[in-house]
């Protein structure tokens, strides 16, 4: 077994992404399809001798482009809630000394969090030989998010129910984007709020299989079910999106829950053009990404 690793966890985007109404618990159904890119933060893990205390830290990687405080709880820190989970699966402890470098921004709608928390259910089954199937791992991810499941394997999938019914659909299309994240707070609860609020939601999980199903991605293809409740909540979105399709001549596409936005790019020094061009022209973070699953853990 290998005493540290080396865990990439890929940001993700839903190409398509339909929201039910709340059920009696307040949690949302959910049909969509989600593919991860090559945006990743890099997550650290060495294991320790039996009857170490674990300990967790989280910095903002050298190389990232949109920076916030990480000042959360470790009660709410997803990579330690994930760790205490597969602690309890297993029934005995696992100690560890783990650092999380993020380049995916927080609260961006890019499953950052959760790509950690998947992350270390990855790597600890590994670092420590328990042998847990993807099934398994998914099961306890369930219970920290509702991507985290997802996030576990990674690629492409259709997700539905409020996160924990994966159809994988294998290694993601070749699809080029560009990432762009504005300055701007969405929480996603607020989000979900102004969604039951001004909307009469209608579950098309029809139409997210129509989309999965087609054999290319238009720049004008990709919906969210979200986006305009995101940006009743964020009105300076709206406004990036105005301005950024002006700019590049694209449709742009809210992600997840907001704030971060994408645009769909014909190949990569398409999607290269466009990043550069956001950062020139407004002075906006942007970065071009392809879809891929997430890389093997890397001994170290």
């Amino acid at each position: 077994m290998p005493r540290s690793l080396l865990l990439q966890a890929p940001a993700k985007l839903n190409l398509a992404l339909s929201v039910g109404g709340p059920n009696a618990a307040g949690m949302h159904p959910i049909s969509s399809w989600m593919v991860t890119v090559d945006f990743f933060d890099d997550l650290y893990i060495e294991r320790l001798p039996a009857g170490s205390f674990s300990l967790f830290a989280s910095v903002w990687h050298r190389e990232a482009l949109s920076q916030s405080d990480i000042e959360w709880p470790i009660s709410r820190d997803l990579v330690q809630r994930a760790h205490a989970a597969l602690e309890s699966c297993v029934g005995r402890e696992l100690p560890v000394k783990s650092r999380l470098e993020k380049r995916v921004p927080i609260g961006g709608g890019l499953g950052g969090g959760s790509s950690d928390a998947a992350a270390m259910l990855r790597g600890l089954n590994e670092l420590f030989d328990l042998q847990l199937a993807p099934t398994q791992l998914c099961d306890v991810a369930a219970t920290l998010g509702s991507d985290v499941p997802f996030l576990v394997e990674g690629g492409s999938a259709l997700v539905s129910g409020i996160g924990e019914v994966i159809d994988p659909l294998g290694n993601p299309p070749a699809l080029h984007a560009t990432l762009i994240f504005p300055g701007v707070v969405c929480p996603t609860g607020l989000v979900y709020q102004e969604f039951d609020r001004s909307s009469q939601p209608i579950l098309r999980d029809d139409r997210v299989r129509a989309l999965a199903a087609q054999e290319t991605l238009r720049a004008d293809d990709p919906f969210n079910d979200l986006a305009a409740a995101a940006q009743r909540v964020a009105p300076a979105i709206a406004d990036d999106m105005e301005e950024i399709a002006s700019l590049v001549d694209l449709p742009v596409h809210v992600c997840g829950s907001g704030s971060s936005l994408f645009v769909v790019c014909s190949d990569p020094m398409h999607a290269s053009a466009v990043a550069e061009c956001v950062i020139a022209r407004l002075k906006v973070p942007a970065v071009a990404v392809t879809t891929a699953a997430p890389p093997s853990a890397k001994p170290i």
